[in-house]
């Protein structure tokens, strides 16, 4: 636990103080010194010391001889421009050393490597030599003769004049300037400091102090400085009048050093949650007496109290940061909130439920919280009576015309019920842009169907037009008058097809919804699938085990929708040479219970392409010559009308289509 000699550099140049600090960042605390004024009072606090003189910097010339007269135990290296007459002058003055600015890394390392260790031998030296002078023990035994303790009773005086301070409500940073300024009144001493750590990922600086000098502001220390691992081991505090009683060479150097470097008598610990919070420091007595026996025990009894002060008003801060982040969330997020206590009485009432409900703050808080609307009130005391969620409401608020949805809860802390709070969701911005894109896709809806009309009305009427147009020419021709009439009446066929497919897509039948087996309607789709695609014929092979669970839905609406797919999968496999269809069911488990009924239609056909996969199920989407583009998404309707849910899986060797359909409550 030996703390290295001060470091002091003299200069006005902070790019040499940048490189400095840079190059002994892991050897050595730097520290500046800009005006020669202060050059003494540094020192003072500091010796023994190494100083870096820049001889460029003022009076630096002057200061060489100065400074090795009155401080002989100050290693002096002086830096100046190579071959510059204050350069020679300094190399013939007997000082340490004299090197070029322009400083090389390692070289500099070396150097102040030896410098601090030649400048600690030689305080060992020294402090050896005042432990063996005879003197020496004779004032230690006069000192601890006249420093005998008084243990009489009653409080200490210090103690009566600071307990004022603990009752003035005030932040950390205002309350440690009252501190010392009751310690400096209380202890009857002209400087007081205090170091302390606010947070802990801080350093210990210097947070409050009276008269201290400039320097001390500039200290920092972490948590492995050897002073702070000095104060965690011995927890007691140090007293200049009593470092001769410190048997170990190195403790007794670290603690001369620090008070010096404070330009104090005494520091004592202060100590917060096991640990060192911080420290305080005091000079001289204004009496000019040394502290005694009794004196320092009541600064002890001070440090308690200020540790106790300082830890109280860091977690009332913490409190109060804590509640002003509490209460500008409430007040910044974007929902409403309305808050009640046990009584149903309205304590929070943020600004945007102001703006959502039409209601002041200033009107409803503290009032029962029925005057913030009844159905907001009901649904708050509903929801202090339940002990389980609520469904979230949605109503439109009757000042303001918005559409909003209220979702309440009970608080509850620890079994004790504290109230119940409602959040209020704006749905109005949502509800316009649901509006906009229901216009947006009814648009789109006519637009699409407009297309698809066009070209599928316009091939039959073209056929029935040229017949038409050839009938008063060839009326006579027999054969002429059979087509005419065959293709008239079929495309006439094919016209109302298109007109009763959108019918029926416009205008869907009610469901008939029973407990049905999925078999049967899976055979009927089969057989309406190929009386449907005449073309070449196909086979369906199908899996429809026995232990399919019963479901509830409507037949002839599945027997369509299972058509419309095997259809496409005839059609997605023809221009294969060798087409394969599959029709499948498989039970759905779920642990021990029956989820539902998986129906799957495959073929082995090109696939669907990327830009069409999500597109599909849209109305009048196909890739057909003729065809609405309407058998998905009737298929993705009757499913959604079941309770079901319809996916697609495709890829350029096939596609599957997935039907899941929930088994009936009492279809295991």
């Amino acid at each position: 636990m030996i703390s290295p000699a001060a470091c002091l550099l003299y200069t006005q140049d902070h790019d040499l103080v940048r490189r400095s600090r840079a190059f002994l960042r892991e050897r050595a605390l730097l520290r500046h010194v800009e005006q020669p004024d202060r050059l003494d009072a540094v020192l003072q606090q500091n010796s023994p010391a190494l100083l870096l003189v820049d001889l460029r910097a003022r009076e630096s010339r002057n200061l060489l001889p100065q400074l090795q007269s009155e401080w002989p135990e100050v290693l002096i290296i002086a830096l100046g421009t190579p071959h510059s007459e204050p350069l020679r002058e300094a190399e013939s003055s007997g000082i340490y050393a004299a090197e070029n600015l322009e400083l090389d890394r390692r070289h500099f390392q070396t150097m102040i490597d030896r410098a601090l260790d030649h400048l600690e031998l030689l305080e060992e030296n020294h402090a050896l030599r005042e432990a063996a002078t005879p003197a020496a023990a004779l004032a230690l035994a006069a000192q601890r003769s006249a420093e005998t303790p008084s243990r009489g009773g009653g409080a200490p005086l210090p103690l009566l004049r600071f307990a004022r301070e603990f009752h003035r409500g005030k932040n950390v940073d205002a309350l440690m300037h009252s501190v010392v300024e009751g310690l400096a009144d209380a202890a009857m001493v002209g400087r007081v400091g205090l170091f302390s750590r606010v947070r802990q990922s801080e350093r210990y600086r210097l947070r409050a102090g009276l008269l201290c000098l400039p320097e001390t502001s500039e200290l920092e220390f972490r948590e492995r400085d050897p002073l702070v691992r000095w104060l965690e081991l011995r927890a007691h505090l140090i007293c200049r009048a009593h470092l001769s009683e410190a048997t170990d060479l190195a403790e007794r150097q670290l603690l001369r050093r620090t008070l010096d470097s404070f330009g104090a008598e005494v520091i004592v610990p202060l100590h917060a949650e096991g640990k060192i919070s911080g420290w305080l420091f005091f000079g001289h007595r204004l009496t000019g007496q040394p502290f005694d026996y009794s004196s320092l025990e009541g600064l002890m009894l001070l440090a308690d109290h200020v540790s106790t002060v300082l830890a109280n008003a860091r977690l009332n801060e913490e409190v109060a940061l804590q509640k002003t982040l509490a209460e500008t969330l409430l007040e910044a997020i974007p929902p409403g909130i309305v808050a009640i206590d046990e009584e149903a009485v309205i304590r929070w009432f943020n600004p945007t439920a102001e703006s959502i409900l039409g209601i002041s703050a200033a009107d409803v808080l503290g009032k029962p919280v029925e005057s913030a609307g009844s159905r907001i009130g009901s649904a708050l005391r509903e929801a202090l009576e339940s002990d389980r969620p609520l469904a979230i409401e949605r109503w439109v608020a009757p000042k303001t015309r918005r559409s909003i949805s209220v979702e309440t809860r009970r608080l509850v802390h620890q079994r004790d019920s504290l109230g119940a709070v409602a959040v209020i969701q704006d749905l109005t911005p949502e509800e316009a842009l649901r509006q906009k894109a229901e216009l947006t896709e009814r648009a789109a809806f006519w637009t699409d169907l407009a297309a698809s009309m066009s070209h599928e009305v316009r091939n039959p009427l073209v056929a029935i037009k040229t017949f038409a147009q050839l009938l008063p020419e060839r009326f006579d021709d027999p054969d002429f008058r059979r087509d005419f009439n065959e293709i008239v009446v079929q495309e006439i066929e094919r016209l109302d097809q298109i007109i009763m497919q959108i019918n029926n897509f416009a205008h869907p039948p009610e469901l008939n919804l029973r407990s049905i087996d999925l078999r049967d309607p899976m055979k009927r789709a089969v057989d309406l699938a190929r009386a449907r695609f005449t073309e070449n014929g196909f086979s369906v092979e199908t899996t429809l085990p026995n232990d399919l669970p019963k479901i509830i839905g409507d037949e002839t609406a599945l027997v369509e929708a299972f058509a419309h797919l095997v259809a496409n999968a005839a059609e997605a496999s023809s221009g294969q040479a060798k087409p394969q269809i599959t029709l499948s069911a498989k039970l759905l488990r779920e642990g021990k219970h029956t989820r539902g009924v998986l129906v799957t239609v495959h073929d082995n056909g090109k696939g669907i392409s990327a830009d069409l996969k999500d597109k599909v199920f849209s109305p009048f989407c196909t890739t057909k010559a003729r065809g609405m583009g309407l058998g998905l998404p009737i298929v993705k309707r009757t499913v959604f009308d079941h309770n079901g849910r319809v996916d697609i899986d495709s890829n350029p060797h096939g596609t599957s289509v997935n039907v899941m359909l929930p088994a009936a409550e009492n279809g295991e």
